[in-house]
Parts: structure tokens; sequence; C-alpha cells
């Protein structure tokens, strides 16, 4: 269903689509996250894009679910693309070169996938007729420092390109901004783990640093709002807590029984920074607040800035929003979604120590 201003309604949900859906990078953290939550509707059909044929075959045998197929293939080739996208009614783009250090080294492979790429997604997508795409980025796109940043901010530039030219004639390309996945393959989490597994000491960059914290479900969640809400352009960001990685390090520590661990400080990594933006405060001026969301509007003006004015007073805002000014989560706090997590869970049930539940 859609409403007077080209939205989808919240109440179709994306297993009343009248066709397949495509999750690029779909093997990964996030992306078959996305699939088991799209299996778990009656929808008819979910479509996996990736380069990577083990991971494909791994997954094939878990879910072992005759609704998906698998298509090998590269964003950067937008031939694979274009086959994937056949007959499709919506598209959840997750490929992505995401790892800040190995973007630094070789910046021109995170232009290739993380621009190019979405670029091949995107017009792949409004050749084929497709309904939606919903682009997914990185807090690191607001006032990017590192390649991996700069890329995404380019990515999200290119789907408000296309939302610019087509508006709501074509298809409706969205973008979902979120901070650091726990537990995902990028996660500094899995690493605390095995080193308290091994008895090493824990490596942390900076201990003041201070991250977003997220859950794999809540970036799908975000994601299922987007498709459920967008309008052609549009950027929406999930409110999330944060912590330091001091504070982090300690609740992992804690939760596998090591209450005062050993800690080996790294310094910062190449790109990083001391603090993540989620919204910067140009966006923030305009952004409309959802209550657990944000959504910013698409600035729709064209190159005749001459023809366009303020009217009325204008919402000033001081600050970004950071993960330094976010919520800020105790080492308490932190403990109990740890032990919400999944894996964390099967982690301390292999090593024999009781799950609680906060």
């Amino acid at each position: 269903m859609i409403d007077g201003l080209g939205r989808r309604q919240v109440s179709d949900g994306v297993s009343d689509t009248q066709g397949p859906v495509l999750v690029t990078g779909g093997t990964g953290s996030f992306g078959s996250t996305m699939v088991r939550r799209l299996l778990a509707t009656d929808i008819s059909e979910v479509r996996v894009l990736s380069r990577d044929e083990a991971k494909q075959d791994a997954l094939r045998r878990e879910l072992a679910d005759s609704r998906v197929r698998f298509h090998v293939g590269d964003v950067r080739d937008s031939r694979s693309v274009e086959d994937a996208m056949t007959g499709v009614a919506h598209v959840f783009h997750a490929a992505a070169l995401k790892q800040v250090p190995s973007c630094e080294f070789f910046p021109m492979q995170a232009v290739l996938t993380n621009v190019t790429g979405s670029d091949n997604v995107i017009r792949a997508a409004e050749r084929a007729g497709v309904q939606s795409v919903v682009c997914l980025s990185t807090d690191k796109a607001v006032y990017p420092i590192n390649a991996m940043g700069i890329s995404k901010a380019m990515m999200e530039k290119v789907a408000q390109s296309h939302a610019r030219t087509y508006g709501t004639r074509g298809t409706t390309v969205s973008i979902t901004r979120y901070g650091n996945v726990m537990y995902s393959r990028g996660s500094v989490i899995p690493v605390f783990v095995e080193q308290i597994r091994s008895g090493h000491p824990l490596t942390v960059t900076d201990p003041d640093m201070t991250r977003f914290l997220m859950s794999l479900d809540e970036s799908v969640d975000l994601v299922e709002y987007a498709f459920s809400n967008a309008v052609a352009g549009d950027l929406f960001v999930r409110k999330a807590p944060a912590c330091t990685v001091l504070d982090l390090a300690v609740a992992t520590a804690s939760i596998f029984g090591v209450e005062h661990p050993d800690l080996r400080v790294l310094g910062v990594r190449h790109g990083e920074k001391l603090y993540e933006s989620l919204l910067s405060r140009e966006e923030l001026q305009k952004a409309d607040d959802r209550g657990d969301y944000f959504r910013v509007p698409l600035d729709a003006r064209g190159l005749e800035y001459e023809l366009f004015f303020d009217e009325g007073e204008r919402r000033v805002v001081q600050d970004d929003y950071t993960s330094h000014n976010t919520r800020r989560l105790d080492v308490d706090e932190v403990k109990t979604i740890l032990r919400s997590l999944p894996p964390i869970r099967r982690e301390l049930a292999a090593a024999g120590i009781a799950v609680e539940d906060d």
C-alpha cells in the first residue's frame, strides 16, 4: 500500500511484496541476519548476491530453505548485478568494504565496491523497475577522515543524486546510517572473547574512545523502518547508546569471570576517530525526530540557488549527534546488553558459564 506521499505503510511489511527481495552482501553479518528475518515471514523468494561462494555454500546448508536463491557475483560487475536484479521488487544493499585499515591501505578498492558498486546497484534497480532500494551506510560517513567513511559518504551522495533526478517517478532509494554492530565481523567483541579464552591481555586502541552500540537485530529494524517509511532520498538513523572502549573490554571480561583483565593499549589505528557521529549538526537542523529514529529528508533544491530562500527562524543546533554526547552506558549496563546477544550466550554456554537474564 502506498500513501498519498509515496510512502509505504508500515503494516504492509516486506513479506507483502509482489516479487523477490534481493540482499546484496547477503552472506555478511548484516546480510545473513536480514535474510533470516525475511525467511521468518511468508515471503516467496529471497535472493543473495555475494562474491564468496564458500560463505554462500555454508549459508545454503545452514538455512536449508528452497526460497533462497544464491547468485555468485560482485556489485563491481554491473552485469552480475543486473542478472540478480531481474524481477526483483525490493533491494537491501549491504555489500561493502567495511574494515577501516584495509580501506586506508587500498582506498581505490573501497571506491570500486562502495561507490561504483552502489551506483551499479541503483542503476540496475531503476532499469529493472524495482520499487525500493535501502542502502546501508555508516557513522563514519559523517565528517569522514578515513577512506571507508569517505567512500560511504560518496555512496550516500550517489543515492541522493538518484532521488533528485527521479523523485517519486522511479525507484525509491533511501539510506540508513548506523554505528558499530555488536558481534558483527568487524566488531572488537569477538576479539576480546578470543583473547579472554586464550588468557591474553585485552588489546584496546584508546581507553577513552567511545562507540555507539547496536545489535544486529536493531540494525535490521532500522532498515525495515526505512523500507516502510522512506520517501526518495530520505536518510534514517536509529538512536543508540554508547560506551567507552575501556568499559566494553571490562564488561566483556567480567561476564566471562575475569574481573580485573590485563589491558594493552595499542593506540589509535589508521583512520580512526576518538568518537563517531551519526548525524551532523547541519543534518540535525532539518531532522524529523520520530522517537527511536531520526529522519533526514532530501535537500531537493536544484542548481538555481537564487530561486530559494529561508523563511522564518531556522532551528539552531550546536552539536552533532555523537557517541560522546549520546546516552553513555556504564559497565553494568554494557554487561546486560552483552548477555542478550545470541553469540555471547553461545560462548558463555560453551565455557560452562551460566547465562544470566538481567
